[in-house]
Parts: C-alpha cells; structure tokens; sequence
C-alpha cells in the first residue's frame, strides 16, 4: 500500500500520494534547463500512450543539480506545457537529496537503492516505476530511455 505522503502541485493543491493508489505510476524529478529535458516529450509520449490504462506520471522539478530548474512554478508550468505539451502531474520544487528531501523521494529511495545500494539521487530525470500496490518499485537513472521504462511498464498495466 502506498503510504500517506502530502504533495503539492505547482499551482499549489494538495494531494497525497493515497490518491493515486490502483494506479501504476513513474515518479520522477525533473529540471527545464538539463541535458536530459528533452525526455519530457518521451514522457509525455508515454503518458498519452497508458493514461487510460490506469497510469500516471508524477514530475518533481529539482534544483539540487547544477541548479538546472531556477524557476518558478509559473515558470516552470508554462515551460512544460509550452515546449513539450505536458499534460501530466507537476508537482511544486522539490529537494529529492539531503535533510530536507521529500518524504516522497526518501520512501522511493529506500524502496528502490541504487547502483550498490547507495539511496541517493545522482541526477534530474532518475525515474521510478510503482505498481498499483506501491509494493513494487524499479528505479531508473537519468540515462535509462523511456522505452526501457515502457516495457516494464506493459508488465505492470
């Protein structure tokens, strides 16, 4: 079962992670001035592709790397939507490492380690897969492509 975590959207509601549950969701922390920002038109992609199927997409931006997300969440909203016709959740400005990272990305963290166990984001765009039960999670990295998350996301739905 997923647990109880509040999120906030960029223009600032409140949800709770509970609201997705029976959903299969990739969770992901995102950047508009990264190297990877281009994955967003793959995620949308991947969005229209499942989101009838029961799939959702939940895009943190992050400016914990390089500081490669310095907007606001007007800002950052009209970027997504503008440049790559992003329909899916974006939630507000994120830490994902560090004291003060979301209670979200420190349960995806343990939940899923990365490369020798290590728990911390080396990057934007590092993306995890949750099944409908949230007891299931694969964690993917900044250079992982969509379609590697795609077919392990046909499993699941």
């Amino acid at each position: 079962m997923l647990p109880s975590i509040e999120l906030k959207t960029l223009d600032s509601r409140i949800q709770n992670l509970r609201d997705y549950a029976g959903k299969t969701l990739l969770i992901v922390n995102v950047a508009s001035k990264c190297g990877f920002t281009p994955q967003y038109e793959d995620l949308q992609n991947l969005y229209q592709e499942f989101k009838d199927k029961g799939f959702e997409i939940l895009a943190f931006p992050c400016n914990q790397f390089g500081g490669q997300e310095p907007g606001t969440a007007a800002e950052i909203k009209s970027f997504c939507e503008m440049n790559y016709g992003v329909s899916f959740a974006l939630f507000e400005k994120t830490d994902v490492n560090g004291d003060d990272a979301h209670p979200l990305f420190q349960f995806l963290k343990s939940s899923a380690p990365g490369i020798l166990g290590t728990e911390s984001i080396k990057w934007n765009f590092t993306k995890f897969l949750v099944n409908k039960t949230g007891t299931q999670i694969t964690r993917y990295g900044s250079n992982d492509s969509i379609s590697k998350v795609r077919d392990n996301l046909i499993k699941l739905i």
